[in-house]
């Protein structure tokens, strides 16, 4: 039979689960009487635990947000969960400034872990493999990202200290309409209010991050997901690319993402199935145009370059490259 202290803290595990739980569900669920439920409850309020007491017809007892993180009781799912989502949240780049927090959150939750569990999570973890290494990601202060998301969620601009990819320091009235992680990165889309058009800024780039006075109007149209991307595909760079590609949209995104590439259709018949292979219209930008004629033969679709005529010579060329090794080793060479 467990002790009234496992009763207890079996107590506290369901209020943290969320909601309010009824005298007679808690009673039920820790196999004792009404009465105990509540001289229990009293235990955890003098732990000074937030313990509330709802009255009515769907009353019972929940668990208030309080000053202080009171013992966090999770599951063995939710513990391996927890320990495996800090894992790959640093193995992607996605964690704050604050390097060493996934790492100490996870030694603490290690460290509590029934044995049987914790070997279950090294084993686990011996035999994780990832198909990338990790990188060195630039990560945002945690007070900075946390300032932009109320931001956000509040509609209120703010203002913020920048510096861009090339060094050059600003201060910026933003009015973000969202944050994105891509690619190991943070990012915040909105308005720059000083030239009145859509920026997307690193948030690793940003230096201080003040709320200011006042609320904005959150536009219809692209979600900020897609406002970044769309960013990424027309971000000024050395070359622009236009090309016309015969195929669906699914296949030609399978090798030319939203991130680089943006689509339009080039010509289609009124009513036709969007799933229909039809002439579409790609453009991007790029600083380099070696690695374009590789991705456009893996497509496998008919395509036509329009510009820039530098990408035309870089496709024959690998043509011919590609022929040469087709032939083999033992093509007879023209004679001189």
């Amino acid at each position: 039979m467990p002790r009234p202290t496992g009763r207890v803290l079996t107590l506290l595990e369901l209020l943290q689960s969320g909601g309010t739980r009824t005298v007679a569900e808690l009673a039920d669920r820790l196999g004792v009487e009404g009465r105990t439920v509540r001289r229990y409850v009293d235990q955890l309020i003098d732990l000074d635990l937030p313990v509330e007491s709802v009255r009515g017809r769907y009353g019972g007892y929940r668990l208030a947000p309080g000053y202080r993180l009171p013992p966090l009781m999770l599951s063995d799912d939710e513990a391996l969960a927890v320990v495996l989502g800090l894992v790959a949240g640093r193995r992607a780049g996605l964690t704050t400034a604050e390097r060493t927090a996934g790492e100490t959150a996870s030694a603490k939750i290690r460290r509590v872990l029934p044995q049987h569990i914790a070997r279950r999570l090294d084993t686990l973890l011996e035999a994780l493999a990832f198909t990338e290494q990790p990188g060195e990601f630039d990560t945002p202060d945690a007070g900075i990202l946390l300032t932009i998301a109320d931001a956000v969620r509040h509609h209120r601009p703010v203002s913020i200290r920048y510096t861009d990819r090339d060094g050059r320091r600003s201060e910026r009235t933003l009015h973000a309409y969202g944050i994105v992680a891509h690619a190991g990165r943070w990012y915040v889309t909105g308005k720059d209010a000083r030239i009145g058009e859509d920026r997307t800024f690193r948030l690793d780039r940003i230096a201080d991050a003040r709320t200011l006075p006042g609320s904005f109007e959150a536009p219809v149209g692209p979600d900020p997901e897609q406002r970044v991307l769309s960013g990424f595909a027309t971000a000024e760079y050395r070359h622009e690319v236009t090309l016309r590609i015969h195929g669906t949209v699914e296949q030609i995104r399978a090798r030319l993402p939203a991130g680089v590439a943006s689509l339009e259709e080039h010509a289609s018949a009124a009513g036709e199935d969007r799933a229909t292979e039809r002439w579409l219209r790609v453009e991007l930008r790029v600083e380099r145009l070696d690695w374009l004629p590789p991705v456009l033969a893996s497509l496998d679709r008919p395509f036509v370059i329009e510009r820039p005529a530098e990408l035309r010579d870089l496709v024959v060329a690998l043509a011919d490259r590609l022929t040469s090794c087709a032939a083999g080793p033992d093509r007879e060479e023209p004679m001189s």
